[in-house]
C-alpha cells in the first residue's frame, strides 16, 4: 500500500494476479492442527518464564537487584530485537527450521534456570530467552500465512488467538499446581519438557504446504520491483506508520491497566484479592479464546477500521469504568472490556501488518516494527501511570490512561485507511 484506501501496493502493475481463493489448494488437516497444537504448547513454554522467575530466585537468595537486572535483559532485548527477529524469519527459507531452534533455544534455556541458577548461567539464559522470543512471533505468522494465504489469514489469526490464549490458561494453572505442590525449580523442569510437545506439533506441520514467498507478503511479479520490495519504502508507509503510532497509544493506555488495578483492588480487599486477580486474567482469556475466529472471519466481512474502532474504544471506557467503579468484585466484570480488546489486537495485528506488507516480501520486518512500538508504548505505560496514580490517585491515573485511548481511536478514525483485500485486488 501506499496510503490509499484501495489496498494496493506500489508498483504493483506487473504483480501477476494470486488466483482465485477457490483454486489454491488448501492446507491439509495435519498441518492446521499441528500449528493449532504447536501454538497451544508454545504458550505453555513462555508462561514459564513469566512472574515464576522472580519467585524462584528468590527462592535461591538472589537480591531484588540481580532479579531486577535479569528481568530487564528479556525487556530490553525484546523491544530492540524486533525488527531484526522479523529480518531474520524474513531470510530464512524454512520458517519451520527458525520457529523450532528458537523453542529448543527456550528449553535449553529453561533447564539452566533449573539446573544452574547462578547469576552468569541465568543471564546467559535469559538473553537466549529474550532473543529466542523475538523471532518466535514473527515465524507463526509467517507459517500461518504460508499456509493460508492473505484471503484466509484473518480466520486462522483467530484460531493462532484461540490457541494461544488456552495455552496460557492452563499453563498457568498447571505452572501454579507444580510450583505450590512441588518447587520454584520444579516449575522450570516442567517448561523444558513441554518443549518437546512443541517441537512434536512443529513437525507435523507440513513444510511442502508452506508457500516460502507468500510467508515473507512476497508476490511474483513479472519485472522486478526494487522500489515495491524495498525495506526503506515499507518502512515509509503512511498506513504502516500511523497504525504503529495507534499501536503505540493503545499500549500506552492499556498496559499499566492491570496492574494498577490490581493495586487497588488489594487496598480494597486484600483477603480476597489474590482470587479477584487471577478472575481479572482468566476474563479476558476466555473470551479471547471464545470469540477470535469469529474476530478473524468479521474482520474479512467488514474490514478492519471497525474492529479497530472498537478495541480502541472498549479500551476507553474499561479505563473509566476502573476510575469510577469501587466494588472489587465489579471490577471482574469490567474485564469482559479486556477480554474484547485482546481478541481484536491479537488478530488484527499480524493481519493489517499483512495487508501493508503486501508484495514487499518483507512481512515479518514490518511486524518487528510495530513490535517495537508495542514495547515502547508498554514500557512507558506502567512508568507514567504509577507516577500519576502516586501523584493524583488511581483514579485521575485511570482516567489518563481513557484519554489516551480515546487519542488513539481518534488517530484511527481519522487517519487510518482499510487495508483488507479483495479479490480484485490481488
Amino acid at each position: 500500500m501506499d496510503g490509499d484506501r484501495h489496498g494496493r501496493s506500489a508498483g504493483e502493475g506487473n504483480v501477476v494476479p494470486l488466483p482465485p481463493p477457490g483454486t489454491r489448494p488448501k492446507p491439509s488437516r495435519e498441518s492446521q492442527r499441528g500449528l493449532d497444537w504447536f501454538i497451544f504448547f508454545l504458550a505453555d513454554v513462555q508462561t514459564g518464564f513469566g512472574p515464576f522467575v522472580a519467585v524462584y530466585l528468590t527462592t535461591q537468595k538472589w537480591t531484588q537487584v540481580e532479579i531486577g537486572f535479569v528481568l530487564s535483559i528479556g525487556g530490553i532485548i525484546g523491544l530492540l530485537g524486533q525488527m531484526p527477529g522479523g529480518a531474520i524469519v524474513d531470510a530464512a527459507r524454512s520458517e519451520r527450521l527458525v520457529a523450532g531452534l528458537a523453542v529448543a533455544t527456550i528449553g535449553c534455556a529453561a533447564l539452566a534456570y533449573a539446573l544452574w541458577p547462578i547469576f552468569p548461567v541465568v543471564t546467559a539464559a535469559a538473553t537466549l530467552h529474550a532473543l529466542a522470543s523475538c523471532v518466535l512471533g514473527p515465524a507463526i505468522a509467517a507459517i500461518s500465512l504460508g499456509l493460508v494465504g492473505p484471503f484466509a489469514i484473518g480466520e486462522r489469526l483467530g484460531r493462532n488467538a484461540r490457541f494461544a490464549s488456552l495455552g496460557n490458561g492452563s499453563a498457568a494453572a498447571l505452572m501454579g499446581a507444580v510450583g505450590y505442590l512441588l518447587s520454584s525449580q520444579a516449575v522450570f523442569l516442567v517448561t523444558f519438557l513441554l518443549a518437546i510437545p512443541t517441537l512434536l506439533a512443529l513437525s507435523r506441520i507440513r513444510g511442502q504446504e508452506i508457500d516460502v514467498a507468500q510467508s515473507h507478503g512476497a508476490v511474483v511479479r513479472e519485472v522486478p520491483d526494487k522500489e515495491a520490495t524495498s525495506v526503506f519504502h515499507l518502512l515509509r508507509q503512511r498506513p504502516l506508520l500511523i497504525f504503529a503510532g495507534g499501536v503505540l497509544l493503545f499500549q500506552l493506555a492499556n498496559a499499566a491497566m492491570l496492574p494498577l488495578m490490581a493495586g487497588v483492588v488489594t487496598t480494597r480487599s486484600s483477603q480476597w484479592a489474590p482470587v479477584l486477580i487471577a478472575a481479572c486474567i482468566i476474563v479476558p482469556q476466555a473470551i479471547v479464546a471464545l470469540t477470535s475466529p469469529s474476530v478473524g472471519r468479521k474482520a474479512q466481512a467488514w474490514g478492519r477500521r471497525p474492529l479497530l474502532l472498537l478495541a480502541f474504544g472498549a479500551l476507553a471506557v474499561r479505563g473509566l469504568l476502573f476510575a469510577v467503579v469501587r466494588d472489587p468484585y465489579l471490577l471482574v466484570v469490567v474485564q469482559v472490556f479486556d477480554g474484547i480488546t485482546a481478541a481484536v489486537l491479537s488478530v488484527m495485528v499480524p493481519l493489517i501488518v499483512a495487508d501493508i506488507a503486501f508484495g514487499s516480501g518483507h512481512f515479518n520486518l514490518a511486524q518487528g516494527a510495530v513490535g517495537t512500538a508495542t514495547g515502547i508504548g508498554a514500557s512507558l505505560s506502567t512508568v507514567l501511570a504509577g507516577y500519576v496514580s502516586d501523584t493524583f490517585g488511581s483514579s485521575t491515573a485511570f482516567v489518563g490512561l481513557a484519554a489516551i485511548a480515546a487519542l488513539g481511536l481518534t488517530v484511527i478514525w481519522l487517519f487510518m485507511p482499510e487495508t483488507r483485500r479483495t479479490e480484485d485486488q490481488a
